[in-house]
């Protein structure tokens, strides 16, 4: 992926091509509905003058010069433009990291791909509560090569592949869904996984057939690692993107960093650095990833930024400025971003809980001051013990006090990737991101 480009004077320019190569089957009902695979391939090319940005994209790589060289003509230089706040913070990275060679996963014929789908559907056979189901192979290699006038010249690789299905459930009268995946970096561990399967069907054919309405009310609730996930995303993740933050003086004030915002035991990390869905060793800035703790013992220490954003606060770049594909440009979004552990086992934790609910997995999340979460599965606590499975339509409480009322954490944290969907801000999803933590316990929830 070499590329040699002549940069025009006396302005700052980027470029960002990316090699795309995905697979993806699908089955409906035991009948093969898709088996495709497709390459894309494309250029994000950028230009700025110290008073705006041009874009520009293409898949015509042999026409990456010329639109280098148009947007170029719509700028006006700048003799001064490296001594300019934004281009200052952008770091000068040189590095090739080529992770999965020996992985990789299009050199893994399609009919394996296939074969190794097929293996899966028998898992739905014995159950008869079963009224629709689809299976998905997905898998995704992406190749990227950033260069840029100040000497920023990185190519890397990430990719991942996964098996999904999809279900829905009739169970006496009453009508479900579920979902269960395996995913990986590394194709030949996604094989022999049925149990998995198996055991997520029969968990929520018993839960739909058992389950009693919740009695409303305020509840202490423990967190799965899959539910921390993404209210750690939802919640807070969103709200450290630091371009929200741009113009809004009762924002800054409000997110002062050294402010207390949690309990003292609450740590939240994003970093591009951990394998799995939010990988991105560098961003599409070409900054390098970093471990950037959001909060730090309850206290507000860090922001996510790109080097515009990182400017206009006085900060530093954090690796986080990403897009969707080259057809977009880069702006703030997460990576992985987790809740980190704590100093008790899981079983610790619920024992020491005399009641409550543990919320086991989700349908969905959202919320930015007020979050809400949709449970699939939870159930009551009762001295100490996982007792009653119980129906909730939601559960939710205000981010910050919540925040506060987190009291315990287990110790063993959780990386979590969504095979299909992803994060989605503004026009640009869905964007590859990681989710996760520990469990954790909290109190004062609103549980309906």
């Amino acid at each position: 992926m070499e590329h040699t480009i002549k940069f025009p004077p006396d302005l700052y320019a980027d470029i960002r091509w990316e090699d795309v190569y995905s697979t993806r089957i699908s089955y409906d009902n035991g009948i093969l509905k898709q088996n495709k695979q497709k390459c894309d391939r494309g250029a994000f090319i950028r230009i700025y003058d110290g008073r705006r940005w041009y874009y520009s994209a293409t898949t015509d790589l042999e026409q990456v010069q010329a639109e280098l060289d148009g947007l170029a003509g719509m700028a006006r230089p700048d003799p001064q433009i490296f001594s300019h706040p934004v281009i200052r913070r952008l770091e000068v990275n040189r590095d090739r990291l080529i992770r999965y060679t020996d992985q990789d996963i299009r050199h893994v014929p399609r009919a394996d791909k296939l074969a190794l789908l097929n293996a899966y559907l028998p898992v739905l056979e014995p159950f008869r509560e079963v009224a629709n189901s689809q299976a998905h192979y997905l898998d995704n290699h992406t190749l990227k090569h950033i260069v840029s006038s100040l000497g920023t010249d990185v190519t890397f690789d990430y990719q991942s592949c996964a098996v999904v299905i999809r279900y829905d459930l009739k169970v006496r009268d009453k009508q479900t869904q579920g979902m269960e995946y395996v995913m990986d970096q590394d194709f030949s561990r996604l094989s022999g996984q049925q149990d998995k399967f198996a055991a997520s069907l029969k968990k929520d054919i018993d839960f739909a057939a058992s389950a009693v309405p919740v009695v409303p009310g305020q509840y202490t609730c423990i967190l799965a690692p899959i539910v921390t996930g993404v209210f750690a995303h939802e919640s807070f993740g969103h709200k450290s993107e630091a371009d929200f933050m741009i113009g809004d003086e009762t924002m800054k004030r409000e997110w002062a960093l050294g402010s207390k915002v949690g309990s003292d035991i609450l740590n939240i990390i994003d970093t591009g650095l951990i394998e799995g869905a939010g990988y991105v060793p560098f961003d599409d800035e070409g900054c390098r990833a970093k471990e950037n703790y959001l909060i730090k013992n309850g206290v507000l220490t860090g922001r996510l930024h790109s080097s515009y954003t990182a400017a206009a606060l006085d900060e530093q770049p954090t690796g986080n400025a990403r897009a969707v594909n080259f057809e977009y440009e880069p702006i703030v979004r997460m990576t992985t971003t987790y809740i980190g552990g704590g100093n008790m086992t899981q079983e610790q934790l619920i024992a020491d809980t005399p009641k409550g609910i543990l919320i086991e997995n989700l349908k969905h999340g959202s919320g930015m001051t007020t979050f809400t979460i949709a449970p699939s599965r939870a159930y009551m606590i009762r001295d100490g013990k996982v007792a009653e499975p119980v129906e909730i339509s939601v559960i939710t409480g205000n981010v910050m006090q919540t925040l506060h009322e987190i009291d315990a954490i287990s110790d063993e944290v959780v990386y979590l990737s969504f095979p299909t969907g992803g994060c989605g801000k503004m026009e640009q999803y869905p964007l590859r991101v990681g989710f996760g933590g520990a469990y954790i316990r909290a109190n004062g929830i609103q549980v309906q």
